[in-house]
Parts: C-alpha cells; sequence; structure tokens
C-alpha cells in the first residue's frame, strides 16, 4: 500500500535518493502517483492485494518482471509479505544483482491447518529467492531460524530492531502545550480528570482488541472516569471484531474511537499510557513512537514488544490474549500516580539510545554497500 511506504519508511526516501536512484513500487496507482509527486522519486505500480489471490498475485509478478527486465535494477528491497513475495519471484527470475526482503511480521504465527503450511511455504520461497532476509527483530530472527523459515547465516537484524528506527525529534511533548493538549480533550469530550488509555493501530482480532474492550469495560463499570481512546480504522473483511467487541464499541461507555488519523502524535501527547495487547508483531512502530511521546505501554510478551519495553522500567508485559492479565495492568496503572510516573520518565531514554532514524539509515546504508562490493 502507498500508505506503507509514507508511514512505515517514513524519512528513508530523503536520505538514500542522496545516494541511489528510487522507483517506490506499489498497489493503488493514485495514491502511489501522489506519493512519488511527493517525496519527488519515480513510481511504477503493481495489483497487490493483503489476501490470498494466486491468479492476481501471478498477473502481479508477470507484470513486474517485464519491469525489472526493462530497468535492470541493481538492487530490488521488499517489504511486507504480499510485496515480498511478488517483489522477490520477479526479481529472481529477472536476475536482479541484488534482491533484500524485510520481514515485518509473520501472519502464519497465528495461523493453523492448511493456511499455516501455505503461508510456511510461501515465506520460504521468499527467503530462497533473496540474497539477504532483514527480520526487523531478534526474537523474530529467533522464531524463524526454529521453525525453519531461514537459515540463519541469511537473516541478520540491523541495529537494535525496527525497519525504519524513529525521528524523536518529531516524536516529542515538546511540540504540544498544554492550552493545545486541553482543546483537542474538549473536542473529544475527554474531563480534566479523566484517565486515558490509548490504542493506536487496526482495529482487529490480531491487535488484541477484542480482549482490550472486555478488559476496559469491566474496568468501566467501576470507574466512570476510564477513558479508552482508539485511533485506527476496522477491516471487516480480513480480521473482524467478536460480536460481543462491537457491541461493546457500539455503546460507546467510555470509549471513544476517532478513526484513522495521519498525525498521531496529538493523541499520544493526551494520553495516560499506551496499551498495545497484540497477538504478533514484527517491531512495532507505534510502541516506539508512545515510548518517545514519554506514554508508558502496556504490551504483550511477544517478539519487537518485549524488545522496546522493559517490565517495570518502562512499562509492563503481560501475556498475549489474557483478559484478566491486561486488565489487571490498565487498573494498576490508573489507579498508582507515583509508579506510572516513574515508567514515563524512562519511557524516552531508551528510544533515544537504541532506536534513532539516523542510526538505523547508516546501518542499512552499510549494508547495501557490503552487498554492492560483492556483486
Amino acid at each position: 500500500m502507498p500508505l506503507s511506504l509514507e508511514k512505515l519508511l517514513n524519512g528513508q526516501w530523503e536520505y538514500f535518493k542522496e545516494f541511489y536512484n528510487i522507483t517506490a513500487i506499489s498497489s493503488d496507482p493514485e495514491k502511489l502517483k501522489a506519493f512519488g509527486e511527493a517525496y519527488k522519486i519515480k513510481t511504477f505500480h503493481v495489483p497487490l492485494t493483503r489476501k490470498i489471490t494466486p491468479f492476481k498475485d501471478i498477473q502481479a509478478i508477470l507484470k513486474l518482471y517485464l519491469f525489472l527486465k526493462k530497468e535492470k535494477p541493481q538492487l530490488v528491497h521488499t517489504q511486507t509479505p504480499k510485496a515480498g513475495l511478488v517483489g522477490m519471484v520477479a526479481a529472481f527470475f529477472a536476475r536482479t544483482p541484488i534482491r533484500i526482503h524485510d520481514v515485518v511480521g509473520l501472519p502464519l504465527m497465528e495461523a493453523s491447518g492448511f493456511k499455516y503450511w501455505l503461508l510456511f511455504w510461501i515465506e520460504r520461497l521468499m527467503y530462497a529467492c533473496a540474497h539477504q532476509v532483514y527480520p526487523n527483530s531478534f526474537g523474530l530472527k529467533e522464531y524463524m531460524v526454529k521453525t525453519g523459515l531461514g537459515k540463519a547465516s541469511k537473516l541478520k537484524v540491523i541495529g537494535h530492531g525496527s525497519s525504519n528506527g524513529i525521528d524523536t525529534q518529531y516524536f516529542s511533548r515538546v511540540h504540544f502545550s498544554i492550552a493545545a493538549k486541553q482543546l483537542l480533550r474538549e473536542q473529544i469530550q475527554i474531563l480534566p480528570n479523566d484517565f486515558v488509555f490509548l490504542f493506536i493501530g487496526r482495529l482487529v482480532g490480531d491487535k488484541g482488541i477484542n480482549e482490550l474492550l472486555q478488559a476496559f469495560s469491566e474496568l468501566h463499570k467501576e470507574d466512570k472516569h476510564l477513558k479508552l481512546l482508539l485511533v485506527g480504522g476496522t477491516e471487516e473483511d480480513l480480521d473482524p471484531l467478536s460480536e460481543v467487541s462491537i457491541d461493546i464499541l457500539s455503546s460507546k461507555n467510555g470509549i471513544i474511537s476517532v478513526g484513522f488519523k495521519e498525525d498521531v502524535r496529538p493523541y499520544l501527547a493526551i494520553a495516560n499510557c499506551f496499551v498495545f495487547p497484540s497477538y504478533r508483531e514484527g517491531f512495532p512502530n507505534v510502541v516506539l513512537e508512545a515510548a518517545a511521546m514519554e506514554l508508558p505501554c502496556i504490551v504483550t510478551d511477544i517478539n519487537g514488544c518485549n524488545e522496546i519495553i522493559s517490565h517495570q522500567y518502562n512499562g509492563l508485559i503481560i501475556p498475549k490474549k489474557d483478559v484478566f492479565a491486561l486488565k489487571n495492568a490498565m487498573f494498576l496503572f490508573a489507579n498508582n500516580a507515583s509508579l506510572l510516573e516513574a515508567l514515563a520518565k524512562n519511557a524516552r531514554l531508551g528510544i533515544i539510545e537504541k532506536f534513532q532514524k539516523e542510526y538505523f539509515y547508516k546501518a542499512m546504508l552499510e549494508e547495501y554497500k557490503k552487498l554492492e562490493s560483492h556483486v
């Protein structure tokens, strides 16, 4: 999706334009064209889907193959599962000299039966076509080696993890005055003494939204000054919420859902803590952003999340799919101001030390140059 080019890789375009001629390839021709014009880079449209669509995928591979044979790029770098499949297979048959894939998450981690094995062998095919594979967290790399998805010799984590690092100057509370924060709280009907839990992301089952809504609903019955602020859209066709969750969401009892937002920083600035009970991740940018904005976080004990958050240092780590543990962690944050303050003080420090964008870009550039030297 062009949105992924813009959001997940924000900043990379400006940096790497200094060293390379870049073509951005994605779906949605109109938005892709607008993206290219905004960032002043060439674009090429390939009809990618987020579902398992064999015939459309073969068409996409053929279209990209013909493009690569004509353009003869030195390097193809793919990210996200479907773009990786189409991009690596097309680049392999086009004999592109350097083929790189980023693993930013594995849908098969929550799959079973036939779907698991289908996704497993698709990943294996992807990695076989690539020269180098970059999982974006150490936990993800460990899982890939343990399950036989990839050979350790072909897998490498850049820096301390992530696929893009973070701009800590952009994600900072200094941009938001007390008056601006108060105005936004008033606009979305949050009272001065309300305690705000924040979630940012797709409102789908895999992100733990069913558990989050259930835990919050139980807490809100006891304390009406608790608010749950949701920033993101639903995906009814791919990963719909349960009927119980839909009922809780539609009741709006303490729940404020504002949909997708281009700039999430104002919402991070008005929240008291960030909650991210996801089932699986690669390396979640949104947790980096929350911590950079000095928010203590409640996250599940999965790769990526447990590499950003240290338990009782800058947040709390709980088991995934555990409503009881999630409810207890949320209750603790809402009722222990001293703990919340202590964790908030630590939140930004770790991000600055390990995940600055500039550090990640330099490390990525070194990888590019190393691979070029072997061609």
